[in-house]
């Protein structure tokens, strides 16, 4: 071929510089129960799956609006259909092959060609049909009859022409396999590590996020379970130390059967223990559109909404910010309206709570469940310790790749100019007050170099929620002069 060129041409390089990595701050890591046997495959059992949109989740999950039953579309509506935001990373824990009902006979009747089994949750490939008149012989799928899903998880059988089945009436009788998700164990959610195959199940299951996806856990929710203090308990202490380096938060629940009256909600939260820097708690429970969800579906997707409009930095308080809710109640039903002198209490007491006082609700609360015993800045303010947290993740994010560089003058002012410029421009949007990080002599003893370690010392100083505005009034009689012509 000639070397002769006529005409315009591009060709790359390596980059010289690192690609910046962003720790996502908000990404929502939800722990519960889904209708597995819905979704197209049964692959997503004890298995993550990050979705982007609705569809995706419904997909790989099922769906059904039985979230009493299956937590995780739940979170699937709130996150995608109302405040309209992602991904999030579901985690199931039913597992069909585990969590299961034996249905030995059943009888259904035969009308319009078809039959209807209104019990939710069958394994379809479980299935037998026989005619309930017949020697018992069963009946072959797709010869005899079709079975599928409808839109609400019931399984529609319609007869095939040319079959066996009567096509005006008679009855069927029916057997199978269903998952049940009452079997569902506090356990089966708390997980752990299968000591002969090394597989992970529950929570122990966040752990495999970033190495899977490339990112860091921001929120971490179980919605129905994190009302019980030994699963909050782990929630919180997986979120203090995720993959070891990174840190995340977790969105609590309180129980609105035992702590039915705001007055009774303090006194639950402490003696349940729900008192960490990284969580978030949350009382009562939120409704919209007649569907009953818990608070920590909607303070987490909330917080993704806030970030999406901050740049995906979390230093934006959720509170006062909209809630996509019609009312706020307890599990029994009973509405609940409270003052602002009652929301401001439970503020007081570390609870976010729902207030509607000025034509909507919103949500109404900036501390974390330390306040207030730890009254520390950065532990007892929500949108401070999330800013805290996403601040060191992304610090090791960004610097990852310089482990096992050498220890030199190059390597000490290229951490030291990266990470300054990356928090001054924190500083210029607003999203800090100030940062510097520093190389500190008295820090960095010659026996600790000497061993490969380097310390770098990060100050920060994260704006805080203006929870209170006072106007001091003062009656001012000199504007009487005003009455007098000069």
């Amino acid at each position: 071929m000639t070397d002769y060129k006529h005409g315009v041409y591009a060709s790359e390089v390596v980059t010289s510089i690192a690609s910046a990595a962003q720790a996502t701050a908000g990404l929502q890591v939800v722990v519960g129960t889904a209708p597995i046997n819905l979704a197209e495959t049964r692959e997503y059992v004890s298995k993550p799956l990050l979705a982007y949109k609705y569809s995706e989740a419904v997909k790989a999950l099922g769906y059904s609006d039985d979230w009493e039953s299956y937590t995780l579309c739940e979170a699937m509506n709130t996150a995608f259909m109302l405040y309209g935001v992602g991904p999030v990373v579901f985690i199931n824990v039913l597992d069909p092959s585990k969590h299961i009902t034996e249905v030995s006979s059943s009888s259904v009747p035969i009308l319009n060609h078809r039959s209807v089994i209104t019990d939710r949750g069958v394994l379809l490939d479980t299935l037998k049909v026989k005619i309930a008149t017949s020697d018992g012989q069963e009946l072959i799928k797709n010869t005899d009859y079709t079975a599928t899903f409808d839109g609400d998880g019931n399984v529609i059988i319609t007869a095939i022409t040319g079959g066996s089945i009567p096509l005006e009436q008679g009855t069927l009788s029916v057997s199978y396999t269903k998952i049940d998700p009452s079997k569902v164990t506090d356990n089966d959610i708390i997980g752990g590590v299968d000591a002969n195959t090394g597989a992970s199940t529950g929570l122990e299951l966040i752990n495999s996020i970033f190495p899977k996806f490339g990112l860091v856990p921001g929120t971490i929710i179980a919605p129905k379970y994190s009302k019980k203090p030994t699963i909050e308990a782990v929630m919180k202490a997986k979120a203090s130390s995720v993959n070891t380096y990174f840190k995340a938060c977790t969105a609590v629940d309180i129980d609105t059967l035992e702590a039915n009256t705001y007055t009774k909600v303090s006194g639950w939260k402490n003696e349940g223990n729900y008192i960490s820097e990284n969580e978030f708690v949350c009382w009562p429970k939120l409704a919209f559109n007649n569907k009953i969800y818990n608070f920590s579906t909607h303070l987490a997707s909330l917080m993704n909404l806030v970030d999406s409009k901050n740049d995906d930095t979390p230093h934006k308080s959720p509170s006062n910010e909209p809630l996509k809710i019609d009312k706020a109640i307890t599990k029994d039903g009973t509405e609940v309206n409270l003052g602002p002198d009652q929301a401001a209490y439970l503020n007081g007491e570390g609870i976010v709570t729902a207030l509607n006082f000025m034509g909507n609700w919103r949500a109404w609360g900036n501390r974390t469940g330390a306040y207030p015993s730890n009254k520390n800045t950065k532990d007892a303010f929500i949108p401070v310790r999330r800013m805290h947290n996403w601040v060191q993740n992304t610090i090791i994010l960004r610097t990852w790749q310089k482990v096992d560089n050498l220890i030199n003058k190059m390597l000490i002012s290229s951490v030291v100019d990266e990470i300054n410029i990356w928090l001054n421009g924190l500083t210029s949007a607003g999203a800090l007050i100030g940062g510097r990080v520093e190389f500190l002599k008295e820090e960095n003893p010659t026996t600790d170099l000497l061993d490969g370690i380097v310390r770098y010392h990060v100050y920060l100083a994260e704006p805080t929620p203006a929870r209170e505005i006072d106007f001091i009034v003062e009656f001012d009689a000199t504007y009487y002069n005003q009455m007098f012509s000069e």
